[in-house]
């Protein structure tokens, strides 16, 4: 695979934008992203700057990690959210240990099935891990089975805890987790 991987610097939220606004194009993304593309396309640059670099190379509480193609076109990205413990969760559930949460997984179409979303999570796990994580949890819409197949062939298992979404969205959010495997 000729595919770069690498976390995003803080001078390329346009991008960052660029992939996400694609992103929140793709057919699914009714049931993977908490934005429209309409939101997203709304945002003022100073948001996508501030998104960048708060999950930029270096940045200590998020991670954004792109696939970067021969080309230097960008196919892929996933951010690694690192959670403390004693806080609320984005759906006000409460956070019981510090542990990363994967989020904005997404891979262009004319690149899926050739293990960018693998090596991509290998990325992020491997961030996660060297930040003293021992969890790592997603959040996947119930009818979103592309993604579940994927989450669990990554190792990720469901943890029973599920997040109802507003009754004009319809379904549910089910969470996944993942714990670091100790070495003995």
């Amino acid at each position: 695979m000729s595919y770069l991987i690498r976390s995003v610097r803080a001078d390329e939220w346009p991008a960052a934008k660029e992939l996400r606004l694609l992103a929140l194009q793709d057919p699914v993304a009714h049931l993977a992203f908490l934005e429209t593309y309409e939101q997203g396309l709304a945002r003022p640059d100073s948001f996508w700057r501030e998104r960048t670099a708060g999950a930029a190379e270096g940045a200590e509480q998020a991670q954004q990690i792109v696939a970067e193609g021969p080309d230097g076109e960008w196919v892929g990205t996933l951010t690694v959210l690192v959670e403390e413990a004693g806080t609320e969760d984005w759906a006000g559930f409460p956070v019981e240990r510090r542990q990363g949460h994967v989020v904005g997984v997404f891979v262009r179409p004319e690149c899926r099935g050739i293990g960018l979303t693998e090596v991509l999570f290998d990325a992020g796990l491997e961030w996660a891990w060297s930040r003293g994580l021992e969890r790592v949890r997603l959040i996947v819409h119930e009818d979103n089975g592309r993604a579940r197949t994927f989450y669990r062939r990554a190792g990720f298992v469901p943890s029973g805890i599920v997040v109802p979404l507003a009754e004009d969205s319809g379904g549910r959010e089910l969470e996944y987790v993942l714990e670091r495997i100790r070495q003995v």
